[in-house]
């Protein structure tokens, strides 16, 4: 993530919690002035706190120390199957990126359009109408009936349609949006609206800045002695008057509910006011959080967290099956996998002099990284070669990504591999010992000198479609049966065999042991024998088992899988 895109991220971020903050707080007090003072500051402190570097206070914190280098491992991807699938994922993600990118500049520019063709007609219409003096005020004359407005110094009214008591609320009311500089408030949210349009909580924001206006410019009006009663007929009457500009709301329209209760409503004890106070938490945490991801952000540009590209790693299983057995006589079920129990990273307590606190500090984030070695390159061919796919995890399906942190120490040699985030007990072991083995490092460096540098590194397990297409299982969730039941199995074998005529002359007997794969679709297939007695029997054991009708197959995960069975059938003479 680049820096810009992460500071217009928490910038959009900033205004989704101001506006439910605002919500939760300050929506229903009437506090009017206070509240435009913190509308305002939403939009100034959104801008701003990502920019506010608090770093060096955060590195100091052994706590947040932990939190940086835990999200440097989640925002880096896992240790490429092939350079060409790496190209081809960069290739459509920037493809996409720039598609975006041409979406939003696109609106962006519709909107500067439209304000800046909104704002010229505003200012043409003030160099047309005819301007003099109302009651005292100078203010432009509209030649149609509108509802009144203004816009910096500038009021727009067309007298014919009011009364005298009328038209002295209006200007009462429109000079306080002129006297306070209301239209600087207007401007400020529309162009932030402009630049955030995708963002839901910017336009909200934007029409509580409105509201609020409105709320101010009301309050003023009744504080001047006029009738509140009259005044609200007043305003009701207005909303039938049509609107002569717009930008993208005319500035003195809003739902008149809303007015008409706020002045109604009573007055909001000073005491509240206190409330306010409850931003300055919220804030801090924002600017904690956008330090943290600045720091991650650093680890991980710089290498901390693994490398600049995505890494998988595919394993090749050779391991040999262990076998499940069904004897003929009675069935046996399939025993299954104890609960697997928690694994505990072991923790390395290398026994050392230390000279001073300086040589046993570990840092998280420092001005040159560790890197291993010979480059990054090497340290993925290094974990491909040496990472091998534990096979109980292989044969329950289980995948995913397990992120050891470990220290480098300053002469280069790993040290106290723990798993930060798990997936599977043989996973997390398996992942603690590549760790483990890694040779020595290029240590980091702070000031120029060697120190010891916390380090990430996730580490993906994901078996290859093809693989995971071949691979047989010898325990599922569900096992492989005979069609029409375990019974029936064995008086298919009873019927189906017959003893051969050599070995009954020789009177050889005994148990042989057939293997055999229950394929996806229920056939048997690779039968072969696992312990013979005599080539006659083996031959006819293999004949009864590859000559049997398809099998129910087995499923993991509600899926049909491969499963392999080992069966003894049993030659007895009479």
């Amino acid at each position: 993530m680049s820096p810009e895109f992460a500071y217009f991220l928490k910038v959009n971020v900033a205004f989704a919690l101001f506006y439910a903050f605002y919500r939760l707080f300050f929506y229903k007090d009437t506090f009017f002035k206070l509240r435009r003072t913190i509308l305002l500051a939403f939009f100034a402190l959104a801008l701003i706190y990502p920019l506010f570097n608090i770093q060096d206070w955060l590195k100091a914190q052994e706590p947040m120390a932990e939190v940086i280098l835990i999200y440097s491992s989640m925002i880096t991807p896992g240790v490429t199957a092939t350079a060409g699938e790496a190209a081809s994922a960069f290739a459509w993600k920037e493809l996409l990126t720039t598609g975006l990118w041409i979406i939003y500049g696109a609106l962006v520019l519709f909107f500067i359009v439209r304000f800046t063709t909104q704002l010229i007609s505003i200012l043409w219409l003030a160099r047309k109408s005819k301007k003099e003096l109302l009651q005292g005020t100078p203010v432009h004359l509209l030649r149609k009936p509108a509802g009144p407005f203004s816009f910096f110094k500038l009021i727009f009214i067309h007298p014919e349609s009011h009364s005298e008591p009328e038209l002295a609320e209006i200007l009462t009311h429109e000079k306080t949006h002129v006297n306070q500089w209301h239209s600087l408030d207007v401007i400020v949210s529309e162009l932030i609206t402009i630049v955030c349009w995708f963002n839901p909580f910017v336009w909200l924001l934007k029409r509580e800045v409105r509201h609020n206006l409105e709320y101010l410019a009301d309050n003023r009006v009744l504080e001047s002695g006029y009738d509140c009663r009259s005044y609200q007929y007043h305003l009701l009457g207005l909303a039938h008057h049509s609107e002569t500009v717009h930008l993208y709301n005319s500035f003195n329209v809003l739902h008149l509910k809303n007015r008409i209760g706020m002045m109604n409503k009573k007055r909001s004890k000073g005491i509240s006011r206190t409330k306010y106070l409850t931003f300055i938490p919220l804030l801090g945490v924002l600017m904690v959080l956008s330090n943290i991801e600045a720091l991650a952000r650093i680890a991980q540009d710089v290498g901390q967290a693994i490398l600049p590209v995505e890494k998988t790693i595919l394993v090749n299983v050779e391991n040999p099956l262990p076998e499940l057995t069904i004897a003929i006589e009675k069935m046996v079920e399939a025993p299954t996998h104890e609960p697997a129990q928690p694994f505990t990273a072991p923790v390395v307590v290398e026994e050392a002099v230390v000279e001073n606190k300086a040589e046993s500090q570990i840092f998280t984030v420092v001005e040159q990284m560790p890197r291993f070695a010979q480059g990054d390159a090497a340290l993925v061919a290094h974990i491909n070669n040496n990472i091998r796919y534990p096979q109980d995890a292989m044969e329950q399906g289980i995948s995913g990504r397990v992120v050891v942190s470990f220290v480098i120490g300053s002469d280069g040699v790993v040290r106290h591999p723990e798993v930060i985030s798990g997936v599977f007990p043989s996973l997390d072991a398996e992942a603690i010992r590549v760790v483990s083995e890694l040779p020595k490092w290029e240590p980091g460096r702070q000031r120029g000198k060697a120190v010891n540098v916390k380090y990430s590194m996730p580490i993906e397990f994901r078996m290859q479609e093809e693989e995971a297409e071949k691979m047989v299982f010898t325990v599922v969730e569900k096992m492989p049966s005979f069609a029409t039941g375990d019974a029936e199995l064995l008086r298919y074998i009873n019927r189906s065999i017959k003893y051969p005529l050599i070995a009954q002359e020789n009177g050889i007997q005994g148990r042989v042991v057939v293997s055999f794969v229950v394929e996806k679709d229920g056939s048997i297939v690779e039968a072969e024998i696992v312990r013979g007695q005599d080539p006659s029997l083996d031959r006819e054991a293999l004949r009864v088992v590859t000559s049997m009708p398809k099998w129910e197959p087995g499923e993991q995960r509600g899926k049909p899988v491969r499963v392999r069975y080992t069966m003894p059938i049993h030659f007895r003479l009479q």
